[in-house]
């Protein structure tokens, strides 16, 4: 069993496709989280401060990519752009360039997407809990509005977001897996190839389980990390 299982990681090079898949994986996921999450804050803050008409359609935003499953949401995007995008591509000679790199575009936006939308609740739900005595007295010392908030209420928020911003990311690095539809290899994809021709699917899809397990495992421990640093002289453990 194990010589078989040697054979098939490492004399075949599937354990090097898996490792391939799982980069991608990451990759999506990072480029992701971070364009939902800058994208994210400023509308969040408008969602706060409730700005007419903005805050309302920011919280449609918000209301419907979470209200449908984010395989639609892959789906919407990307069967709804990809022909307009491969006429125009044609059109200037980059087809090519366009069949193996729009999955990854739609990919990062698609999660980008996803990502900002529970974001946006996190982060304003974060600055909704800053302590409203701390602000009374930013005004109590005649601090300028832009002031207090880049040096009180965002630090303070982000500080309470943390744990948010944890449980986003690892929906986030689970996503990804939806996006192997749109024929990105990623590592769910890869497994699924690596099921297909070797027909070991138990096999690969337990990898697959423990390489996700890891990549999670991994991201609690650093988030956890970061809470405790940030939660220093606030009485928190």
């Amino acid at each position: 069993m194990l010589a078989e299982f040697w054979i098939l990681m490492v004399e075949r090079g599937w354990a090097l496709a898996l490792l391939r898949g799982s980069a991608v994986t990451i990759a999506i996921g990072l480029l992701g989280m971070f364009l939902g999450f800058v994208v994210a804050t400023p509308l969040a803050v408008l969602r706060w401060q409730k700005v007419a008409v903005v805050s309302q359609l920011v919280d449609s935003y918000s209301i419907v990519v979470r209200g449908v499953p984010g395989l639609l949401v892959i789906y919407l995007l990307f069967f709804g752009s990809v022909d307009m995008v491969k006429t125009v591509a044609t059109a200037f000679g980059y087809q090519d360039s366009v069949d193996n790199a729009y999955p990854y575009i739609v990919g990062v936006i698609a999660i980008a997407a996803i990502s900002c939308a529970y974001s946006i609740e996190v982060i304003r739900g974060a600055l909704q809990a800053v302590p409203y005595g701390l602000l009374e007295a930013a005004k109590s010392l005649a601090l300028p509005t832009g002031i207090t908030f880049s040096r009180i209420t965002f630090p303070l928020a982000l500080r309470l977001a943390l744990g948010g911003i944890n449980n986003v990311w690892q929906m986030t690095i689970k996503d990804t897996s939806l996006i192997s539809v749109i024929g990105l290899q990623e590592l769910m994809r890869t497994a699924a190839i690596g099921a297909g021709i070797t027909r070991s699917p138990f096999i690969f899809y337990c990898i697959a389980a423990a390489l996700f397990f890891g990549m999670t495992a991994v991201s609690q421990t650093l988030f956890s990390r970061a809470e405790r640093a940030l939660n220093r002289g606030f009485g928190a453990r």
